[in-house]
C-alpha cells in the first residue's frame, strides 16, 4: 500500500467522525509512510510518533489512530503527531500548542 491509497482510505473511515488529516500535506504524508513502515515491519500500523516494542497487544493502545488521539483531538484539537485534527486547527481557529504525551509509562514496554 502506498502513502496515498492509506490516505483515501483513512479519510474516508475518519472525516465523518470529526478527525481530518494535518492540512500540511508533507507532514501528513511522512506520518503516513511511517504508518506503513510500521506495518511492514510490526505487521500492525502503530503510532508513528510512537516507539513501538514489536509486541501488538502491548502497543493496543497506540495503534493508529491510538485511543489518545479522541481526547487530545477534543481538548487540543490535535493528535499527538499531528496528523489526525479539527477542522478548527485546519483552519487556524484554535492555537497549535504542543499535546502532551497521554500514554501512562508503564504501558511503555521494549
Amino acid at each position: 500500500m502506498d502513502a496515498q491509497k492509506l490516505f483515501d482510505m483513512m479519510k474516508k473511515v475518519q472525516e465523518p467522525k470529526g478527525y481530518y488529516f494535518n492540512k500540511d500535506r508533507e507532514r501528513t504524508f511522512e506520518l503516513l509512510d511511517a504508518l506503513i513502515f510500521n506495518k511492514e515491519r510490526h505487521g500492525y500500523m502503530g503510532c508513528p510518533c510512537r516507539l513501538l516494542s514489536g509486541d501488538r497487544d502491548n502497543d493496543r493502545d497506540i495503534i493508529c489512530p491510538c485511543v489518545y488521539s479522541i481526547p487530545d483531538i477534543e481538548e487540543y484539537g490535535s493528535c499527538y503527531c499531528n496528523l489526525y485534527v479539527s477542522d478548527q486547527w485546519n483552519e487556524d481557529q484554535i492555537p497549535h500548542i504542543y499535546v502532551p504525551e497521554r500514554r501512562p509509562p508503564e504501558n511503555i514496554k521494549f
